[in-house]
């Protein structure tokens, strides 16, 4: 997500354990666990120790022995063009885990665009999918990132919608059309968003329009 953090937090060096570009310009980087977190928070990260704070959130399982971060090189960035080169045995600096975007409630939708499915993978790899359902909503067809996973845990809970390219099992369209025209809007259900500004604004404010009170729709906005 890689907003900066005003108000400074302790980190430590946690080693890399791996770092794969999973799309052009897209990473998934593991680093060493160094405290238990709740499915949905983030961490802090900077390159050293006295450096300004990105926050990410966190993309693997509580029962995994590393810790994952999505995310994408910003080339005008600070940290995303030198963390993209981050190999085994490195060192990146972390805080422990904190955030409130966690514990979704069965029944709830989960609704991302591009990394901001980070917080859903985490979730659906420490076992908190049932009941729930994923919308993701993506340019490309690669940018589905982790789709094996979601298609495996949630099959047909698990709703892709792409504008730039078709596929069988694809949505063509966007995610927000989707959501203007279904008639499955449900006030008393909670929504859990988790993307750009742009799309967190949208569906905010859709959701709002067709009757959602306002502490039904949780968001975490990407920069």
């Amino acid at each position: 997500m890689a907003e900066v953090v005003k108000r400074r937090k302790k980190v430590l060096p946690a080693k890399v354990h791996a770092n794969r570009e999973i799309t052009p310009g897209v990473f998934a980087l593991e680093v060493e666990k160094l405290s238990d977190f709740i499915p949905g928070q983030v961490i802090a990260a900077a390159m050293h120790a006295d450096d300004d704070l990105r926050l990410y959130s966190i993309a693997s399982g509580v029962d995994q022995p590393f810790l994952r971060i999505l995310f994408d090189v910003k080339p005008e960035g600070q940290l995303t063009p030198p963390m993209s080169k981050l190999k085994a045995g490195d060192t990146l600096y972390i805080s422990a885990p904190f955030g409130r975007f966690t514990k979704t409630p069965e029944g709830a939708w989960w609704i991302a665009t591009g990394t901001g499915i980070a917080p859903f993978i985490s979730m659906a790899e420490s076992e908190e999918f049932a009941h729930r359902t994923l919308l993701h909503g993506a340019r490309f067809l690669n940018q589905f990132y982790y789709s094996d996973l979601f298609k495996e845990k949630m099959g047909s809970n698990y709703l892709r919608f792409c504008t730039a390219e078709s596929s069988e099992d694809v949505v063509s369209g966007r995610l927000t059309t989707f959501l203007k025209e279904s008639n499955n809007i449900l006030p008393e259900r909670k929504y859990y968003l988790c993307g750009n500004a742009n799309m967190v604004v949208e569906v905010r404010d859709l959701l709002l329009n067709r009757g959602v009170p306002f502490e039904h729709i949780i968001a975490e906005i990407y920069f």
